[in-house]
């Protein structure tokens, strides 16, 4: 292992060892896993199938951009869409924060760091294209993850429009990528007409 691919896994090794402690749990294959920790892997996963040769800067960004996402919970913020615009925002630059000062423990240099930053708090969508990789990342996340629980919380037409709002924001790769998630029969109709 080289000294970039050792620093490469001792800050993943770091963020994932953070999210481990995520109270919140999802099951996966029949095992009770920490939420967080599995949707830094699931991120992981995404940004290398769209790309490839990722830059270590990606890879992080991917692994820590939910860091802890549980210590400031949706429900301490106003209802609505405009308390759940704050959250996000808030949670993006704390996680930004808190993604680079580990980084900076494991010996990452500033301009690393930096870029990490840039990335999770998602600045330059829709010029910078390493950003809306993470973004379609996301995205394809969401849907593979959360897009039938969102449904049967919101109902179909609501979801529709959530998911027009989601495709909106994803590259022609992003959503081409779609393809590579089994959605259950409801999910996948609820995309078929939100892309219609």
């Amino acid at each position: 292992m080289t000294g970039a691919e050792d620093l490469l896994a001792r800050a993943i090794a770091a963020i994932d060892a953070a999210n481990a402690d995520d109270p919140n749990t999802v099951e996966v294959d029949g095992v009770a896993r920490p939420k967080e920790l599995v949707h830094a892997e699931r991120m992981t996963h995404w940004v290398t199938v769209l790309a490839p040769d990722a830059s270590d800067a990606q890879l992080l960004a991917a692994r820590g951009h939910h860091l802890r996402r549980w210590v400031s919970p949706r429900d301490s913020y106003p209802a609505g869409r405009a308390g759940y615009h704050r959250w996000r925002a808030d949670q993006r630059e704390r996680q930004a924060l808190e993604v680079g000062e580990l980084l900076a423990d494991v010996g990452y240099d500033t301009a690393t760091i930096e870029r990490v930053r840039t990335i999770v708090a998602k600045q330059g969508l829709g010029r910078d294209p390493d950003v809306q990789t993470h973004e379609d990342a996301l995205c394809l996340v969401f849907l593979e993850q959360q897009l039938d629980p969102v449904a049967l919380q919101l109902g179909d037409e609501h979801t529709v429009r959530v998911l027009r709002r989601t495709a909106r924001k994803m590259s022609e790769g992003g959503l081409a990528a779609t393809a590579g998630i089994a959605f259950s029969e409801q999910g996948a109709a609820l995309l078929a007409e939100a892309l219609e």
